[in-house]
């Protein structure tokens, strides 16, 4: 809904206000050697990432490329799985983790889109469901992932970051040597076959650096074969007070989608009879995405940096719905959708002194404009009933200052205000293959104003014992596809009468407060907190009925421990475990469970240098409650039950050779963590099986 005339003026104030302290704090006088003498903030670092050493007062992880490298997991999401509280969704057979979800504090089948990702420090969510598909990034790119859990990332970053942030960091290839080259192929179960290259070289203040892979895999299930390339590089320049860079990327995949496996109560039961069989064995999804991202950094005076970077991504994506070809009338569906979103992202870091007191800032302007054009058919050759345009304008303002109350304690806050305008619209064409069937959109533009806020405080008692709290707010606003299929487009069964959609879903908001500890005595690290978080208007998907609304209240409650112990030179032990709430906190549901979320997980794992690095163990375990079904927000039906899965992996190297066997789920666990259950028969639902028992042996070489 548009924002009432005198609304709108106060808080375009507020946005005048706060874009003004940008541009304030930017001449203030150059006061580092005063900020060095006065107290011990930590060096700031951003080239990288708008995260510093993480915000204060959250709860962060970071995992390291040598946490990657000896991870026996073979996909992204399942290493992040390792995070205590971190959650997986998979529809898609896990074939390398393409399109799994990874689920930040607990929210279900709508973790894509309150999960944010960045690529150093750059927003990857993109307008549409898809939601970032982790496939697509080269693991040898990384240097480390920063996990940021909790509302406090949206001052930096906006929407989608209710859940948490997690920052990606790649590799630049500047400062080693002239030349370096790095070569490795796989094969596995299901007829895998993988391959990966990746090239630095450096020349004076030149850098570049290019990282591409390829996977092919007939995948678990019928119709589940994955198809996939990825490619980025980077080039450059370098100087102690400047530097410039650009970067071009590229993926391409094709992905089979099997579709369910139905159970019927006292009969079918496809988990047993045919677990690897394809209720939908033509359904497809095809994707094609390139984006190029160029930037500089300058330093104005000791302390302050500019960072002025901006881009362009485009993503096309094809997918056909055929539906089950047993069925007497099968549905059938052709999407074919483009998304474009031009960035435009610059922003100070500054280190002085305000008011006698160290302080560092990060502010800044986030200009983000997209477009969304979707045609719905029947087959790939039909004209389209339906064609769907939307374009969003996002423009934000933010602040974020970390001051040094003394040099044992740092206190923080920030704000953004982000302005948002969307106009969308549905051309209809009741004479295309069963257009007669449906109804055209109601058109909609509306303009929003929204804001996050964060204050955070840290006090270290001494150098083994850190507490840290916290408290936020912020907010999502719907996504292009959720706007899509808002509504029932037709009443219910006998009478199937075209209704309009109207695109109009409200915002998603959420306030949250967090508290913790630190912990590090030699060779132990502990990190522990505890969290409670209010939601109000969370967007939901019935996928019985298929459409998309705001859900009564819901709170999300737990908390999170990690540990690790370095027991020698060539051992390292670590372990984790959460316990996550999300209940309905208002309406017909009070105090039931939100759908897709298991109370309890646990992780563990052991890395054991055998032999000089010629022979390296690794092994990792990871164990999650049982949860509730898709569309059970009733409690009724059957819950997907709990497992563990347990993955192994010898590796070492010799010179320039390296090498790896990896045993994933070594005790064969069947499992699945979706289902959808039925909203009239008890027992009744349909599941997305997962791999059992899989193997993959890699051998490469480096120079």
């Amino acid at each position: 809904m548009p924002i009432r005339p005198r609304a709108a003026q106060r808080q375009s104030a507020m946005a005048r206000a706060l874009l003004a302290s940008t541009v304030l704090i930017s001449i203030l006088p150059p006061c580092a050697a005063q900020a060095q003498q006065a107290g011990t903030l930590p060096t700031i670092n951003v080239t990288a990432s708008r995260l510093f050493d993480g915000i204060v007062g959250a709860s962060t992880s970071v995992i390291t490329a040598e946490d990657i490298a000896h991870s026996p997991a073979q996909s992204l999401p399942d290493i992040l799985a390792q995070v205590p509280g971190v959650q997986l969704q998979s529809l898609f057979g896990g074939v390398d983790g393409a399109r799994t979800s990874v689920d930040l504090r607990g929210f279900g089948a709508f973790a894509t889109p309150n999960t944010l990702f960045l690529i150093n420090g750059r927003r990857l969510n993109d307008l549409d469901l898809q939601g970032v598909d982790l496939a697509a990034i080269p693991r040898d790119s990384i240097e480390r992932i920063e996990i940021t859990k909790g509302n406090s990332g949206a001052v930096l970053y906006g929407d989608n970051a209710v859940g948490g942030v997690v920052n990606i960091v790649t590799k630049t290839g500047a400062g080693g040597p002239p030349a370096t080259f790095r070569g490795e192929a796989g094969i596995g179960s299901f007829n895998q076959r993988t391959a990966a290259v990746s090239a630095a070289f450096n020349s004076g203040p030149w850098s570049s650096s290019v990282y591409a892979n390829g996977i092919r895999s007939d995948g678990y299930r019928v119709n589940n074969a994955l198809d996939q390339n990825n490619a980025v590089g980077e080039l450059r320049y370098s100087t102690p007070d400047f530097s410039a860079f650009v970067n071009l990327s590229g993926d391409r995949q094709e992905l089979g989608l099997p579709g369910v496996r139905r159970v019927f109560p006292n009969g079918l039961n496809e988990l047993v009879s045919d677990r690897r069989g394809a209720d939908t064995p033509f359904d497809f999804a095809n994707k094609q995405g390139a984006g190029v991202t160029a930037g500089f950094t300058k330093s104005l005076w000791d302390g302050a940096e500019l960072i002025v970077d901006g881009g362009v991504r485009n993503k096309d994506q094809q997918s056909a719905f055929f539906g089950n070809p047993t069925d007497p009338f099968p549905s059938r569906t052709y999407v074919d959708s483009t998304l474009q979103t031009w960035s435009l992202t610059p922003r100070l870091n500054i280190k002085n002194v305000m008011f006698g007191l160290p302080s560092r800032v990060i502010t800044g302007v986030d200009y983000y404009d997209s477009t969304y054009a979707s045609s719905r058919s029947q087959l790939a050759n039909d004209p389209p009933n339906h064609v769907y345009n939307l374009t969003q304008r996002t423009l934000a303002g933010y602040w974020q200052q970390t001051v040094a109350l003394a040099p044992s304690t740092d206190f923080s806050y920030g704000g953004r205000l982000q302005q948002m305008k969307l106009g969308a619209r549905d051309r209809y064409d009741p004479l295309a293959p069963f257009g007669s069937l449906g109804a055209e959109a109601t058109p909609l533009d509306t303009e929003q104003t929204n804001h996050a806020l964060h204050v955070g405080l840290e006090h270290r008692f001494n150098d083994s014992f850190t507490v840290f709290t916290r408290a936020a707010q912020a907010f999502r606003t719907p996504n292009v596809d959720e706007r899509v299929v808002t509504g029932p487009a037709y009443a219910p069964a006998p009478f199937f009468t075209a209704i309009p959609q109207t695109f109009a879903l409200k915002t998603q908001t959420s306030t949250d407060v967090e508290g913790g500890f630190r912990f590090k005595a030699g060779a132990f690290e502990l990190q522990s907190s505890i969290y409670n978080m209010n939601l109000t208007n969370e967007i939901h998907f019935d996928p019985v009925n298929f459409f998309n609304y705001n859900l009564d209240p819901t709170r999300r409650y737990g908390s999170e421990t990690s540990a690790s112990f370095r027991a020698s030179d060539n051992v390292l032990l670590r372990a984790g475990g959460a316990y996550t709430r999300a209940v309905f906190r208002d309406g017909p549901f009070e105090g039931n469970d939100v759908p897709l979320v298991s109370r309890y997980t646990a992780n563990a794992g052991v890395s054991w240098n055998v032999w000089e690095k010629y022979v390296v163990f690794d092994a990792t375990a990871r164990f999650w409650s049982r949860r509730r079904m898709d569309n059970d927000q009733r409690n009724v039906q059957p819950e997907i039950p709990a497992n563990a899965t347990v993955d192994l992996k010898l590796s070492g190297e010799y010179q320039h050779f390296f090498w790896s066997l990896s045993v994933n789920n070594a005790f064969n666990a069947l499992y699945y963590d979706y289902a959808i259950a039925s909203a009239a028969t008890l027992g009744r639902f349909n599941a997305y099986p997962l791999p059992g028992r899989t193997y993959m042996v890699k051998a490469g070489m480096t120079f």
